[in-house]
């Protein structure tokens, strides 16, 4: 193996190699390692550095012992939005992408430890590598409807690909999923519990020719201590987000009667129309794209709907004033072309 130095260090980036594994830390420890576009730089140098360097895994983990990452630092776009400096939050969202795509095709293995929050962005460096280990503490959502934006870093690419319509339903709803419901939807691959997934590196070392997943697989303890709710709501979720429109959907949610379905239509009802049929649309173009052509799309997406009312509103009520009570506006998306790229009015 080629002699590997450990990359320098950043404030919120910190790596290490040992025994032909390098190790990638988020240190943003303070705001939940939510991402700015200096972070996404380093690991994206990081990883191009390590490429070649004969690495046998490349683990990214967190110093938080709260969150993996808690997503993009969608605050600071909101501030460039207003600021309109369209050129900041352009850079952010493109190198954040281009990273979310060197992930996916990385010729090294790729394990995520997660042990924490996992959101936005923090799927998007997780999902795309072969590996992602969840504990009983990770929490998974894409839950950018809720801010007037859209699931993003590859969704409409990874979430279009989950069995029946479960896709659809966490795109559109948000919902905060388990480590159960992550291993059930295949967006985890493995479980272990918290104190075995800090020795996951110093176990990949000491095993250089075995294949990651036997190491993982070995590592691996009994199943989480919850069940999936996704599991058990399987059908209902197939049946009324299967549904071939968004109003359809709410419909079928009406009819369909009980606790569940009533908690679901009303999680709708306070979510932004305007974000609901964009996702809703993106995520049935996607179905048929790549994950470089759906990253394209999104990228494209962005320079519109940080523009819009309801991405300033929605980021003021979560996250600046954090009165959670957004106002809607009337929804700008009138739909896709055909290439993906976005109508408005």
């Amino acid at each position: 193996m080629a002699t590997t130095a450990p990359v320098p260090t950043t404030d919120t980036v910190r790596t290490t190699v040992h025994g032909g594994v390098g190790v990638i830390t988020l240190d943003r420890v303070t705001a939940l390692n939510a991402l700015t576009t200096e972070m996404v730089d380093a690991i994206d140098d990081i990883l191009s550095r390590w490429e070649s360097t004969g690495l046998h895994a490349v683990v990214l983990d967190s110093a938080s012992p709260k969150a993996f990452c808690a997503g993009g630092d969608i605050r600071a776009i909101q501030e460039n939005s207003l600021a309109g400096d369209a050129d900041a939050s352009e850079r952010f969202f493109a190198t954040e992408y281009r990273l979310n795509a060197r992930i996916a095709s990385y010729p090294i293995p790729f394990v995520s430890l997660i042990d924490g929050i996992c959101m936005g962005g923090g799927m998007g460096l997780s999902i795309h590598g072969a590996f992602r280990v969840v504990t009983d503490n990770a929490v998974l959502s894409m839950p950018e409807t809720g801010i007037g934006f859209f699931p993003d870093v590859g969704a409409s690419y990874f979430l279009s690909r989950l069995p029946g319509a479960l896709g659809t339903y966490l795109g559109l709803t948000g919902i905060r999923l388990s480590a159960a419901d992550a291993l059930y939807a295949g967006l985890a691959t493995h479980y272990l519990d918290r104190e075995t997934l800090a020795v996951v590196p110093a176990v990949l070392a000491d095993h250089p020719t075995q294949p990651v997943e036997v190491t993982l697989r070995t590592l691996a303890g009994a199943s989480p201590v919850a069940d999936s709710a996704l599991a058990r709501h399987r059908g209902d979720i197939d049946w009324c987000f299967g549904a071939d429109t968004l109003g359809a959907i709410t419909e079928r949610l009406s009819t369909f009667g009980g606790d569940w379905a009533e908690k679901v239509r009303q999680t709708l009802s306070r979510l932004s129309p305007q974000s609901l049929q964009l996702t809703f649309d993106l995520l049935a173009w996607g179905r048929q794209h790549t994950l470089r052509e759906c990253l394209d799309v999104e990228l494209a997406v962005t320079r519109d709907v940080i523009r819009t009312p309801d991405f300033i509103e929605g980021v003021r009520a979560a996250l600046v004033d954090k009165d959670r009570a957004p106002q809607w506006g009337v929804s700008r998306f009138v739909g896709l072309e055909p290439d993906g790229h976005p109508l408005w009015t």
